[in-house]
């Protein structure tokens, strides 16, 4: 089980730069960054490659609307080919807010245009020449839609892999069962291994019975906080605010997958409280109204013993890369513990 951390955009470049190697030095494995509607990942991505020598670098994620399929492809090879092929390309269909808000693109049909992306993507790291017809990307650009100069081109420049790792954050079952047949990862959300088979077994069965064996097997990335001690368990009610934002206010009655995942979880009336009191704008109330369950089973944090527990049943379940935020008092003493306790596994 790789383990991975995440590292945000910074006022100080330098600061985050040796926060990067202090955290590589540490055992990290995989160093990730997301994009919304502040600093791109792109960049912040290239400046860690340069400052970094081991670590994966992981978009996760990318969200698919504000750039081309080539563009996409492009950046990639490009992260991957300044990082000595330590890039992963984490993509995600984000949500309205921010695509129609934010990006003014329209939001339509995430599933068919992240396919048609992936596909796109890697026929250009295979120099290829790129020609596509699906139902969304045609490319070139038929001559009715445009100048009619458009002709079919091959990338210039030649990428360090034919073959870069996609990994797609998924959470509904068309989004999953996409995943777990054409992309090397997934990366879902509110991951709680012992009850993921409630909500995820079923579409990534179907996915992963169309899969393409030279996949190889599907990584899976869990992202927890985590704290190591006999007195950190109260460290667990900081992440109250932040799911209650998600399980009650990421969407509207009836259309958050969210508040789905929790109440398939078990927790049908707490998450419906939740969401009703988000939603009515008592957000404090809310936050109060997240399960005690549901906070320790999305959170790696507690003594020693119930590490090793939370460890063994993530591994148990299949994932294969633990995203950890470090909020205990001495984040990097907890890292290095994590890492040998997984290095024990």
């Amino acid at each position: 089980m790789k383990l991975a951390v995440l590292i945000r955009p910074t006022p100080d470049p330098t600061a985050a730069a040796e926060l990067a190697r202090t955290y590589e030095a540490a055992g990290v494995d995989v160093l990730v960054t997301g994009e919304a509607y502040g600093f791109d990942s792109v960049s912040w991505l290239g400046y860690l490659a340069a400052v970094t020598e081991r670590v994966e670098l992981a978009a996760h994620v990318l969200p698919i609307y504000p750039r081309t399929p080539a563009l996409t492809a492009m950046t990639a090879a490009g992260l991957d080919h300044l990082s000595g092929g330590r890039f992963i390309l984490g993509l995600g269909a984000s949500g309205p807010q921010v695509v129609e808000g934010w990006h003014a693109v329209p939001y339509d049909a995430p599933i068919g245009r992240t396919r048609e992306i992936v596909e796109i993507c890697r026929s250009v790291w295979r120099r290829e020449k790129l020609e596509h017809a699906g139902p969304r990307y045609t490319i070139p650009l038929p001559a009715d839609q445009g100048t009619g100069a458009g002709k079919p081109l091959k990338m210039i420049d030649r990428p360090l892999r034919a073959r870069i790792p996609v990994h797609l954050a998924a959470l509904g079952p068309a989004n999953v069962e996409l995943a777990a047949e054409v992309a090397e990862g997934w990366v879902p959300y509110l991951y709680v291994p012992e009850r993921a088979d409630r909500v995820w077994a079923e579409p990534l069965g179907k996915g992963m019975a169309k899969r393409d064996a030279e996949l190889g097997p599907l990584d899976v990335t869990a992202a927890v906080p985590m704290a190591i001690g006999t007195d950190v368990t109260h460290l667990r009610d900081a992440d109250r605010a932040h799911l209650a934002l998600y399980v009650g206010g990421m969407g509207p009655r009836g259309k958050n997958f969210y508040t789905t995942i929790a109440q398939r979880y078990g927790f049908e009336a707490e998450a419906a409280q939740v969401q009703d009191l988000y939603l009515d704008g008592k957000r404090d109330e809310a936050a109060a109204a997240i399960p005690a369950d549901l906070l320790e089973g999305t959170s790696l944090i507690g003594d020693e013993a119930y590490v090793r527990d939370r460890l063994a049943a993530h591994r148990e379940q299949g994932v294969t890369i633990l995203q950890v935020d470090p909020i205990g008092a001495d984040p990097l003493a907890d890292l290095r513990r994590l890492r040998a306790l997984l290095d024990d596994l």
